[in-house]
């Protein structure tokens, strides 16, 4: 949803609490006196996993929760199913209260609304790639043709092309995960639960998921919970960011709003080792391209408002603010000598990124380049400027400002 229209509610969690143990109801008295979590497991046995937890999440939306282990995000996302069954409260999809469905009304929820990508991946070993991706499909009963039909197209946008008539032990661990990805999406659920589903893959092909099912986010639009320990992961990937701790959620917000804005201690130390570099975007830095000039404007323009601006160079752009090129004082004052237009002494010796781009990947070009980074959308137009020392004054303002 990064970037997106605002979407209305498609999950609403209502004070859910998730006890384990045969007392339930005498440890949520217990928590309505006060009791700790600690304290209740040490009087009564039983284990507060969720603890009064609200919050809506909105469709389309990519939502992550975070939290150290036994912090109760796992818990919290298998009650989104009831694999999970809440002890009190209310869990809303599309405004319908699931926690009181019947079984066969659980069951169509959970093979046409509702998938799960597991962090183990959960492939039927004897079935080839082809045959665990069609299998809940098979299960609904679909006809072996039209359920072939839709796996195999599933199968392709995961990137498994022409790997269908493999086993899972013949494909890597990010392999087997996008696997499990294109079972999940062949039933076409609306909402997609990931509980840790890339925690098991080494660094580098973690990094690749990560990009690949942003990719896969920005085509297919579902609403998705995904659960992570990782917080360089979370912030990478969210729309918005829950914080658990003890069970409870401590801070919900969008990776900026969480670093610049920490509601107490424990979020201003959970955020302390996030690589910055990887959260912060060109968007986050660029300068507004005020000091431009349009090709119909001239050289003796483009020279002014060098002068005015201090400056050695300018950017040109045409008369939808789509870039054209720079030109320097230098050029333009021997032009303006001879008589030469603007557009004959355009060069386009300068970088170009999008207002997504990270800083990490900006760094590089900050070093190389002569000139600001021009921030272009699809369309070519100017959204803004970058100046090489933007870029470091970026990450220390993010890191510094709530100080």
């Amino acid at each position: 949803m990064k970037g997106g229209d605002e979407m209305a509610e498609k999950i609403v969690v209502k004070n859910v609490t998730k006890v384990f143990g045969p007392r339930p109801k005498l440890a949520f008295e217990k928590l309505k006196q006060g009791w700790s979590k600690k304290q209740i497991l040490e009087k009564t046995g039983q284990t507060i996993g969720v603890n009064q937890v609200s919050f809506s999440i909105n469709e389309g939306e990519f939502f992550v929760i975070i939290g150290l282990s036994g912090s109760g995000k796992s818990t919290l996302i298998r009650c989104f199913n009831l694999l999970n069954r809440p002890t009190t409260g209310e869990i809303l999809v599309d405004g319908e209260n699931i926690i009181q469905y019947e079984p066969g009304q659980l069951r169509k929820f959970r093979q046409e609304k509702m998938a799960m990508v597991f962090q183990q991946f959960a492939l039927f070993p004897h079935r080839t790639v082809l045959g665990n991706v069609e299998y809940g499909l098979e299960i609904k009963g679909v006809k072996k043709g039209e359920r072939q039909e839709i796996a195999l197209k599933a199968i392709a946008e995961v990137g498994l092309k022409g790997w269908e008539d493999q086993k899972p032990q013949q494909l890597s661990g990010g392999m087997q995960q996008r696997v499990g990805l294109a079972r999940a999406l062949a039933n076409d659920p609306d909402i997609l639960l990931m509980d840790e589903p890339f925690s098991a893959l080494d660094p580098l092909i973690r990094r690749e998921m990560q990009s690949e099912l942003l990719d896969l986010q920005s085509k297919l639009r579902k609403t998705v919970v995904f659960i992570t320990h990782d917080i360089n992961e979370a912030f990478k990937l969210g729309d918005r960011v829950a914080v658990m701790r003890g069970g409870s959620i401590v801070q919900i917000g969008t990776p900026e709003e969480i670093l610049n804005h920490p509601s107490d201690a424990y979020i201003e130390d959970f955020v302390q080792g996030i690589d910055r570099t990887k959260i912060v975007q060109a968007k986050d830095i660029m300068q507004r391209p005020d000091v431009v000039v349009s090709l119909k404007d001239g050289v003796r323009v483009a020279i002014k408002e060098m002068e005015m601006n201090g400056i050695s160079s300018i950017f040109v752009v045409d008369k939808e603010r789509k870039l054209q090129g720079i030109v320097t004082i230098d050029d333009a004052v021997q032009a303006a000598e001879v008589g030469r237009p603007l557009r004959e002494i355009l060069k386009d010796d300068y970088f170009t990124t999008t207002e997504d781009t990270y800083i990490q990947d900006l760094i590089d070009l900050g070093v190389k380049t002569r000139y600001p980074i021009v921030v272009i959308n699809e369309d070519q137009k100017v959204l803004g400027l970058i100046v090489r020392s933007s870029i470091l004054a970026g990450l220390l303002r993010r890191g510094k400002q709530e100080e």
